[in-house]
């Protein structure tokens, strides 16, 4: 056997063998700079303890889609790709065009996404001169032991550009998926209490909030009165206290927190009656908590918000048509639409935030050793109305003057973490627990934040955060869960949201002057490379044979 034979046979071997390995190990190594092929720990332990089929179809497909919505397919492949990966046979999944078929095909397609609560995204494009209409699904669904959840893999803050939007929908991906396999498979779910005794709303109101909230967790109604304590319970909500808190249940809530218990607090500065046209004065409420957040480093200031930027809207009356009022949609600037976050997972990537008659919210003993975390912030254009404060209607007829906006950012809610110390540190003779273990609250000064609206026709409750006027699903559900995932499980799936995908824009003059040059180096490169190669091999066949 020639030497030459001899080396060709040993580079054979090393091919068949390093297959052979192939077959028991696996890895891949993402050497992209933002991760974007990587899948978080908590998703791969999840993915790996399965137990039966999860099949996932993702309505991204066909002709139809644009580049951005192919983009945004690519990456809900390459992701589930990597569930396939850790899930292995217990991850099926499939790409499906709804559009596919006759006519009356894609009306029955559409007919059965509908009633699955998709709603498709109209792309109206111009190509070749001609302008085409295509409606899109940006949905998947996920299969479970006869169970389906329904997933929205368009979802951002919708007051962002439309790339932007993309983005953060390229960068939910993960999250979203996962959740929806884990609330299908989750067997041990969280156990949420909601304190709702001293709120004089009635249960339709916090309807939303207690449908969200039992699809991830085991939810409790809880009776202050009846129980010894807290204990038991992963988080407990005050849900938009109307009434003083009692000092015995103030005293249980306080030893539940220094016990290492989580606390969601969504309690009112001012009380609002209902308005008219001629107004009404909003007053200090006392809920008989302000001691008790001082002590944990807030204070919840006794006035309203006004903000001249971002607000929600109302309908009234602004003339006459003929024999008809004329009724159009006016911004409300005591209903602030909140699009500004901190650098929180909480917020990382939800859509605006709807909220009425809020109040803004301190931070006070800086020396405490709390971290103290903006969670939902202001537009810079505010005003502050103290108590007692005159709220009218009217207010919506009026342009906003920047001269009177001129508050600044006000932060409305605060997520605290660290060790806390008791109320009742000093007031009681017998034993009590004076310091918490590293445990976290949250603070908003808003308690129609988790209050839905009623459809007065039907008696029936809107979802939580749907504005009826402008028919928009704001992102009070996504605020909520999420603040729930992250103070019960921090080290859970909402750490997939810390993946960050860079926008990289092309810069568009640029392209159009370089397009010729390089269309050229991309012609005649490779050419001239083969060249290269041949001549190479040429000179390397004669200086072996001669």
């Amino acid at each position: 056997m020639s030497k030459f034979s001899k080396k060709y046979l040993f580079l054979i071997l090393i091919l068949i063998l390093v297959n052979i390995l192939g077959l028991w190990l696996f890895f891949r190594l993402d050497l992209t700079s933002d991760n974007r092929y990587s899948i978080s720990k908590p998703t791969k332990n999840l993915l790996k303890s399965l137990d039966d089929q999860i099949v996932i179809k993702v309505y991204l497909e066909g002709e139809e889609l644009n580049g951005s919505f192919e983009r945004l397919k690519r990456a809900v492949e390459e992701t589930l790709g990597e569930f396939k990966n850790f899930g292995g046979k217990n991850i099926d999944y499939q790409f499906i065009n709804p559009n596919k078929g006759t006519d009356e095909e894609r009306k029955a397609n559409f007919e059965k996404l509908l009633q699955k609560g998709m709603q498709p995204t109209n792309i109206v494009e111009t190509r070749n001169g001609k302008r085409s209409e295509n409606l899109i699904f940006p949905y998947a669904t996920v299969w479970y032991q006869n169970k389906e959840v329904t997933v929205l893999l368009l979802k951002a803050n919708q007051a962002e550009n439309a790339q932007n939007k993309l983005n953060q929908s390229y960068e939910n991906i993960e999250y979203e998926l996962a959740s929806a396999i884990q609330k299908l498979t989750n067997k041990q779910k969280k156990k949420i209490g909601l304190l709702s005794e001293f709120t004089q709303l009635q249960p339709v109101n916090f309807a939303g909030l207690i449908t969200s909230l039992q699809e991830y967790y085991d939810l409790f109604i809880v009776d202050a009165k009846t129980s010894p304590n807290f204990s038991g319970l992963d988080a407990l909500i005050i849900p938009k206290p109307d009434k003083p808190v009692d000092d015995s249940t103030k005293f249980k809530l306080d030893q539940y927190l220094m016990s290492g218990g989580k606390l969601l607090f969504f309690v009112d500065g001012l009380k609002v009656d209902s308005i008219g046209l001629e107004g009404t004065f909003a007053q200090p409420l006392n809920v008989n908590l302000d001691d008790m957040l001082f002590k944990y480093g807030v204070r919840i200031n006794k006035n309203i918000v006004k903000d001249g930027l971002n607000t929600a809207v109302i309908p009234m009356v602004v003339g006459n048509m003929g024999d008809k009022p004329n009724i159009q949609l006016m911004p409300y600037r005591y209903f602030p639409l909140i699009n500004n976050y901190g650098k929180s997972l909480i917020t990382k990537n939800i859509d605006m935030v709807y909220t009425r008659f809020t109040a803004n919210i301190d931070t006070v003993n800086a020396k405490d050793g709390l971290k103290k975390i903006p969670l939902l912030l202001t537009s810079p254009y505010t005003k502050i109305l103290n108590a007692p404060a005159l709220i009218t209607f009217n207010e919506a007829r009026t342009d906003t003057d920047e001269k009177e906006y001129n508050s600044g950012v006000k932060v409305i809610s605060y997520l605290i973490e660290g060790k806390f110390k008791s109320l009742y540190q000093n007031q009681f003779t017998q034993k009590v627990l004076t310091e918490s273990p590293e445990t976290k609250i949250l603070v908003c000064s808003d308690g129609d934040l988790i209050v839905n609206e009623i459809d007065k026709k039907t008696g029936n409750p809107f979802p939580l955060g749907f504005d009826k006027y402008s028919q928009h699903q704001y992102g009070n559900q996504d605020f909520v869960i999420n603040a729930l995932n992250y103070l019960t499980d921090e080290n859970g799936l909402i750490t997939s949201k810390t993946k960050s995908i860079g926008l990289r824009p092309l810069d568009q003059l640029k392209v159009k002057n370089e397009r010729v040059m390089w269309q050229s180096i991309n012609i005649a490169a490779p050419l001239v490379l083969l060249g290269i190669l041949g001549l190479l091999r040429f000179w390397w066949l004669r200086k072996t044979y001669g």
